[in-house]
């Protein structure tokens, strides 16, 4: 089986990509950079990646025999491999059914067509979200009316989504953005109380918790990607519905499927969207493999938060909020900066990837201009647009890369700090007023990692051993064509 390396960056004035460094390869995988080299061969270590979709070592061999089981099998659509993945993800999820479908998309809007969602209807979404959200709410037919978020969570604030209910509401669709759980239990209560449907869009939350419950869980239904660079990631498009509504279940079943239960009778006007054999065998490998990975982003977002502390502690970075009973997936992790396009390019001087999950809020684009959502005042959701930026994360990451990103981070920002400085006409920082600034954010003098260094508390395993990678779907174009 034929894989690459993604390491890509995604630039947010332009809009393009373009193909980031592969990781340096041996015979049997990627090397380890705390592997003695060749002497004479440049030790320099390999780049630091953002994502990486090559295949992990200890999964190769299962994944490739899973895809050739399939090939061999004459059954490629509605297949065994597709009711086994259905059942083994309705229990990972915590839900009676699942129904699987061939894009995040695809279930959200499918979602809302089985519930009867439509024309006439009102839809609360979040300001801040990967534009899918908006689209499936204008295919199913129904009006979508932003929420703002609330401030610092990037997740839809309960009192503004009261606010926002009126005669014609019909549902809330949160979504658990970066992999952190919305505050589903105060929505929840909103929704019982006004007779509401919840939708949760958790294409991002993939084994994420809240008070101890699967993130999906608490709503009456959820929607689920399976682009390649989620936390549970196909090699390809797919995306699932879980509810423990037997009837829903049964009509997205139908709507998949050209509405029909049975061959050339079809009683509504469905869709062809149906995860097929191959991409239902993976999601199999993948998902007993994800509880390990995702503990793997749980170490990296640990040491990212013990690394960036001071620089937090000093106003100079926001963290990643974690709200009380949330256990985040940590599909991504996103510092804030009101310099951000200035920190951005200080670190792409130093080797480090980064991307910008979203530089701008579906209300602000092209696409929605002529409704009057495009006008709502949604200024958490414009100021984050404006601040928010995507450090590597994922189950690729060693010890030592994540020590080169935070040593990478609290350098470009000291950069980004003369820099304005001089802009402003005030001379440059002299040596002991850089060194004082260093140690404020926890560097010496030197610029190299001091005690409190994550990467000596960090403790993964070898990198030819690492769990499936992930790259973020949303907001990273790639040459497949744009991401959900």
């Amino acid at each position: 089986m034929t894989a690459t390396t993604a390491g890509t960056r995604t630039t947010a004035r332009e809009g393009t990509t373009t193909p980031g460094p592969s990781r340096a390869t041996t015979a049997d995988g990627p090397r380890d950079p705390a592997r003695p080299a060749t002497p004479g061969v440049d030790r320099t270590p390999p780049p630091v990646r953002f994502l990486d979709l090559v295949p992990p070592a200890a999964l190769r061999d299962e994944l490739e025999g899973a895809l050739l089981r399939v090939a061999r099998s004459g059954r490629y659509l509605l297949g065994p491999e597709l009711e086994a993945f259905e059942h083994e993800f309705a229990a990972f999820a915590g839900a009676r059914h699942c129904v699987a479908v061939g894009s995040g998309l695809d279930a959200l809007t499918l979602a809302l067509r089985a519930r009867g969602i439509g024309p006439g209807d009102e839809v609360l979404v979040p300001g801040q979200t990967f534009v899918a959200t908006w689209l499936a709410v204008t295919a199913a037919g129904a009006t979508v009316v932003p929420v703002d978020v609330a401030p610092g969570t990037h997740l839809m604030d309960v009192d503004a989504a009261c606010a926002a209910i009126g005669p014609r509401t019909a549902a809330i669709v949160p979504v658990d953005l970066y992999g952190h759980p919305a505050p589903h239990p105060e929505l929840r209560a909103l929704c019982d109380a006004h007779g509401l449907w919840l939708l949760d869009d958790a294409a991002q939350a993939h084994g994420a918790r809240l008070h101890g419950r699967p993130a999906g869980s608490w709503a009456d239904a959820a929607a689920w990607s399976f682009y390649p660079g989620k936390n549970l990631g196909a090699m390809g498009d797919g995306g699932a519905v879980t509810t423990d509504d037997a009837d829903l279940a049964r009509r997205l079943r139908r709507l998949r499927n050209y509405g029909s239960e049975q061959k050339y009778v079809h009683l509504e006007a469905g869709a062809n969207s149906r995860l097929d054999e191959l991409q239902a065998a993976v999601l199999r490998v993948r998902l007993r493999a994800l509880p390990a990975a995702n503990a793997h982003r749980t170490a990296v977002a640990a040491a990212y938060g013990r690394g960036l502390a001071d620089l937090a502690a000093a106003g100079r970075v926001g963290l990643p909020v974690v709200t009380a009973g949330a256990e985040p997936s940590h599909h991504l992790h996103v510092l804030r900066s009101p310099h951000r396009d200035a920190l951005r390019d200080a670190l792409d001087r130093e080797g480090v990837p980064t991307l910008v999950h979203y530089p701008t809020p579906p209300a602000r684009q092209p696409a929605f201009a002529g409704l009057a959502a495009a006008r709502a005042s949604l200024p958490e959701a414009d100021r984050a647009a404006a601040e928010v930026l995507s450090l590597p994360m994922g189950p690729h990451l060693t010890a030592d890369e994540v020590g080169r990103v935070v040593a990478a981070v609290c350098r470009a920002v000291l950069a980004v700090d003369a820099g304005r400085g001089a802009v402003e006409g005030r001379h440059r920082p002299t040596g002991r007023a850089v060194a004082d600034r260093r140690a404020a954010v926890g560097r010496s003098p030197s610029g190299r990692p001091d005690a409190r260094d994550p990467s000596e508390e960090f403790r993964l395993r070898p990198a030819d051993h690492r769990d499936p990678p992930d790259h973020h779907e949303r907001g990273v174009r790639t040459a497949a064509g744009a991401p959900r």
